[in-house]
């Protein structure tokens, strides 16, 4: 066990479950907590959710001979079944750090879709059973505020392990793998094994549907922990546990640029004045630049992502930025660096009028704006404009410096 890695400005710290026995909330969570997660920590955050009457208990225990970390939650064995709608408002009442909240409300998000397509009901009417109870909330929630502790920035995972047969819910017995297990798998590679245990439950697929960026093999990174969360009982053929891989995947630093992020967000339900807005509003807020890019998304439909580079200390306030101009539920972030060329500001006139340049490596380029109202008062071409405002820069440069040497060789008007 140890504490939180290191983070440097350049490096982001990843989780790779390894879901060889499966995976489910209480597994997750023991797993992170083995790794080095602060208990005392996590229950900080919980409490802060309106949900009395449960205790969060850690057990050292051992699978298939393997030490393992049991996180158990005891007591409020309500009978109350909540449904999607009060489960948001149970974690937005509940002011968790952002990252926590946005974590947390992409996990019941994704519970609440499957739900929906499963019982032909509207989001906001989806009755949550046992993904409604004390556990599971705490076991969602715990597993993201531990991620939080942990300071993880990207979640990703293994192929996934799920048993067989049949298992008992709340609506009787159903096949195992469950329905909702199985939807929430859709696109993550997964593989059976011969064995009647429910390995990876509707909690646990729905927290790596919703947070995993990536399946497959460990990926590169420089392991600084790594814990084991235990399952219910032992497995006759393998350790019933979830392993998680804590780590920093640096970034490939090409030079001593300046430290940037590129914030990014995938939307396919924006207008383009909407786009536009969102640049704007970025550019305006600070940023180094902001850009659209178009994409192809799910089901191939058409979309755009949003790009905007700044300085890593306003991205709480570009994230926010973000989410109020587009309206979209959730912000990636890549480290970056940049190496912008030293630049001042000039100007000079054309028919009377003023054009600002811009001027760095020995040239000079024109403010569009500048260039297109000349041309729309001349009639003349944009690019005949521009190399006219280039050219009396140019001259203005060398006159200036004829002046500066005495006079001689300055240029003619």
């Amino acid at each position: 066990m140890s504490g939180p890695p290191p983070t440097t400005p350049s490096s982001t710290t990843i989780a790779w479950f390894h879901c060889f026995a499966g995976i489910a909330g209480d597994m997750a969570l023991g797993s992170l907590i083995d790794a080095g997660a602060d208990v005392d920590e996590i229950r900080l955050l919980l409490q802060r959710l309106s949900l009395p009457g449960w205790e969060l208990a850690v057990e050292q225990s051992l699978r298939g001979g393997v030490a393992c970390t049991r996180a158990l939650v005891r007591g409020g064995g309500d009978a109350v079944v909540r449904t999607h709608a009060h489960i948001v408002g149970l974690i937005t009442e509940a002011a968790l750090p952002p990252r926590v909240a946005e974590r947390a409300q992409a996990v019941f998000r994704r519970l609440a879709e499957v739900e929906s397509a499963l019982h032909r009901r509207p989001v906001d009417q989806v009755h949550f059973h046992e993904v409604g109870g004390h556990d599971a909330i705490i076991d969602i929630v715990g597993t993201v505020a531990a991620l939080e502790v942990l300071g993880v920035d990207e979640v990703t995972a293994s192929p996934v392990a799920t048993g067989t047969g049949t298992v008992r819910a709340a609506h009787g017995i159903l096949p195992n793998p469950s329905p909702a297990a199985v939807r929430l798998l859709q696109g993550i590679p997964t593989y059976g094994r011969a064995t009647g245990v429910e390995l990876t439950t509707p909690t646990g697929a729905a927290l790596l549907a919703a947070l995993a960026t990536s399946f497959g093999p460990m990926p590169a990174m420089v392991v600084a922990a790594s814990g084991f969360g235990g399952g219910a009982g032992e497995l006759e053929e393998l350790p019933n546990c979830t392993q998680v891989v804590i780590g920093q995947r640096a970034g490939a630093s090409i030079g001593e640029g300046q430290p940037a992020l590129v914030l990014e967000t995938n939307l396919d339900d924006v207008t383009g004045e909407q786009l536009a807005y969102a640049v704007g509003a970025a550019l305006d807020a600070g940023a180094f630049d902001a850009w659209v890019s178009p994409v192809t998304m799910k089901k191939g439909r058409p979309g755009h992502v949003l790009h905007v580079l700044t300085d890593a200390t306003h991205l709480d306030a570009m994230r926010h930025l973000i989410h109020t101009t587009t309206g979209t539920f959730g912000v990636r972030a890549t480290a970056a660096e940049r190496w912008p060329v030293a630049r001042s500001l000039d100007q000079v006139t054309l028919d009377g009028m003023v054009v600002h340049m811009k001027v760095g490596y020995g040239r000079a380029k024109p403010e569009f704006e500048d260039i297109a109202l000349i041309a729309t008062a001349t009639g003349m071409a944009v690019h005949e404009v521009a190399s006219r405002a280039e050219e009396a820069w140019r001259l203005s440069r060398s006159a200036a410096a004829g002046e500066s040497g005495g006079g001689q060789g300055a240029p003619q008007a």
